[in-house]
């Protein structure tokens, strides 16, 4: 019996180290993924023009000396509605869902251009509420905001404190919603397999989850130790041997 107990909390290199199919020689293309404007995205644009004062009417007006939270940005940014469109000045309703910010700033300047509003403006589009959330056995679990238009996962796990020594590897779920359509993947973190897939890089709104492993669920009951079982067994152990005599 005490020997299953000390095997059953045991936990091999092989489930407990990253990425083990790793060929530390070989050399791979980056293949980088476009993010798409979702719902609920909050955008921050900026019209520059030659003459600054022309593009005025285009702009969020900031605060007198330019120092503007990015809470305070989120508040007077564009919320990008259920229909897919946000309210833009002058410009009126623009369709952006499913857009990335790329093609935002094309079709931005392109309006702006064709009914000549301004000449060769410059447009700059930035999603400012990116976050991503994670759950389980992580140095810090929680949900956690990213400037960046892309990370990857690593990163995003990165800033959870990294994957426990008691959470699966083999076994990390990932939530995913696009286009009003939920996905549910789960990657191997022993493998690098996944590396050049659609999951290599985080969608905003991402959930990940890393479930525990057997011997962290073997601590989660009401004996929370390999130690509480010893001393249990030993002590009705004891008792039997005293009351056989």
């Amino acid at each position: 019996m005490i020997s299953i107990l000390l095997l059953g909390s045991c936990a091999t290199k092989k489930d407990i180290l990253y990425y083990q199919d790793i060929d530390l020689n070989s050399k791979n293309q980056v293949q980088y993924f476009s993010n798409t404007v979702q719902v609920n995205d909050i955008l921050y644009i900026k019209v520059i023009s030659i003459v600054p004062e022309s593009a005025v009417p285009f702009n969020i007006q900031l605060g007198n000396n330019g120092n503007v939270s990015t809470a305070s940005l989120k508040l007077q940014g564009y919320l990008v509605l259920e229909d897919g469109t946000i309210s833009f000045p002058i410009l009126g309703t623009i369709k952006v869902k499913g857009l990335s910010v790329i093609k935002i700033q094309d079709l931005i300047t392109k309006l702006i251009q064709d009914k000549g509003y301004l000449k060769e403006p410059t447009v700059t589009v930035r999603v400012i509420n990116s976050k991503v959330t994670i759950l389980g056995e992580v140095g810090a679990p929680g949900t956690y905001s990213f400037e960046e238009q892309t990370i990857s996962l690593n990163q995003a796990l990165g800033y959870a404190g990294g994957l426990s020594i008691f959470g699966v590897r083999k076994n990390v779920l990932i939530i995913r919603e696009v286009d009003g359509i939920r996905t549910y993947t789960n990657l191997d973190f022993t493998k690098t397999d996944w590396f050049n897939g659609a999951y290599f890089y985080v969608k905003p709104n991402d959930v990940i989850i890393v479930n525990p492993n057997g011997p962290r669920i073997l601590t989660a009951g009401y004996i929370t130790s390999l130690g509480g079982i010893l001393g249990i067994f030993s002590f009705g152990l004891s008792l039997y041997l005293l009351l056989k005599k």
